[in-house]
């Protein structure tokens, strides 16, 4: 998935939603600033694996390089009272919150049981926390479950299907794939001590991947939930296999099989987020994913130096994407909801350009991941460079639906 495409390094000047033009109108379609619910702590900005369509690493914002390694024990509690006070401000009932990195537990052990102690010390008083990591699984030892296990931190692991399919991206620096740390970790974490703290898989599609051999290679590992992910690309800086012939879907192909296969199992195997939201989308559902339909985002990234950023899918845009602009007084969070790049993902239909409103699918597809839309010279208000597998994807989902219930209904 390496690709030699030159990166966009910035935006320009009037490129949606920057520019004061913009922000005005922005601004006016959400009038109500919503707050924060969902936060990404990087408590550390390094990774123990290198793997090649990594977008924090690999692709155009190399800002990784000026944070610090390590969270530091200062800097956590900072960001935890910002989110509580910021909870309290606009009296959020319940907040999650993620362990992130680079690679989480790359910190060690004293500091995972301080990091996840203290944000239940300092959060709970004003608001409900839910905790979370994301792993690539390679360190993942009983100390480490102990940990998650006495602070209730629940715990996903990337993993991209069998051996062959998941080493061919991710592999250590020097080369080794991972494949056979990640399982161990994975065999630990399924065990009946732990299993309660296992949430899920996140798999980042490779269409050179058999869909099938893909999809039972994860199911082996018993996942209570399954993310299928679209490699982060735009129309600018295309992902792998997508050109733009909009007749080729290898996406929506790739997923059908696997859509199919899971929809046709006698019992239900696993939740795969994907096509649980497209499902809950097309019942007149609102849905609660980045990935389709129209659901506001709310969710904010603290970085290893205590730094606010956007979800941070958006650096394989350009350098910079991510940022959040805005001045030094009072609360970070409280002054973020105001922003216009933050609006932006806020207001649905209105973030929508004339194509995508026109579509019949517009509420189910939402233009896809907002980072998958950008294109240089226009920004991020185009369909997603997924559109033609995403309407190839939820049609096909919907004919199912709807020939059985036609079945069961006898109409």
């Amino acid at each position: 998935m390496n690709s030699s495409v030159e990166f966009t390094q910035g935006p320009a000047a009037d490129e949606w939603p920057a520019g004061e033009r913009h922000a005005r109108a922005i601004r006016e379609a959400r009038r109500q600033s919503l707050p924060f619910t969902q936060f990404v702590m990087k408590i550390h900005s390094r990774c123990n694996l290198a793997c090649d369509y990594c977008y924090v690493y690999e692709m155009s914002d190399q800002s990784w390089k000026d944070q610090p390694k390590t969270m530091s024990d200062q800097i956590f509690d900072y960001a935890c009272l910002m989110i509580r006070d910021h909870a309290a401000q606009f009296e959020v009932p319940e907040v999650s919150l993620v362990l992130h990195g680079g690679e989480p537990l790359l910190v060690g052990h004293a500091s995972l049981e301080h990091f996840a102690r203290r944000a239940r010390e300092i959060v709970e008083p004003a608001t409900r926390i839910r905790l979370g990591m994301q792993t690539n699984g390679v360190l993942l030892d009983t100390e480490f479950l102990d940990t998650c296990s006495r602070h209730n931190v629940q715990i996903g692991v990337s993993l991209d299907g069998d051996e062959r399919g998941h080493d061919r991206h991710r592999k250590y620096r020097r080369g080794a794939g991972s494949y056979a740390d990640v399982t161990a970790g994975l065999q630990l974490l399924n065990q009946p001590a732990y299993r309660h703290l296992y949430s899920g898989l996140l798999c980042t599609i490779d269409i050179a991947n058999d869909p099938l051999d893909t999809y039972a290679a994860l199911v082996d590992f018993a996942p209570p939930a399954l993310d299928l992910l679209l490699p982060h690309g735009n129309w600018t800086t295309p992902p792998p296999g997508r050109t733009t012939d909009q007749s080729r879907t290898p996406y929506a192909d790739w997923l059908i099989a696997i859509f199919d296969r899971w929809y046709g199992a006698p019992v239900a195997e696993t939740r795969i987020r994907l096509f649980d939201e497209v499902i809950e989308l097309l019942f007149g559902g609102t849905g609660a994913s980045e990935s389709v339909g129209l659901a506001p985002v709310q969710l904010a990234v603290i970085e290893t130096d205590g730094s606010l950023e956007q979800v941070d899918a958006l650096k394989s845009a350009f350098a910079g994407a991510a940022r959040i602009e805005g001045g030094t007084r009072g609360n970070a969070l409280d002054r973020a909801v105001h922003e216009p790049a933050v609006i932006a993902r806020q207001i649905g239909i209105e973030a929508l350009g004339e194509g995508c409103r026109a579509c019949p699918i517009h509420r189910v597809c939402g233009a896809g991941h907002y980072a998958h839309r950008y294109r240089a010279g226009s920004g991020f208000r185009n369909p997603s460079v997924y559109c033609a597998d995403l309407e190839k994807l939820i049609r096909h989902i919907e004919s199912r639906i709807r020939a059985d219930l036609q079945t069961a209904t006898g109409r």
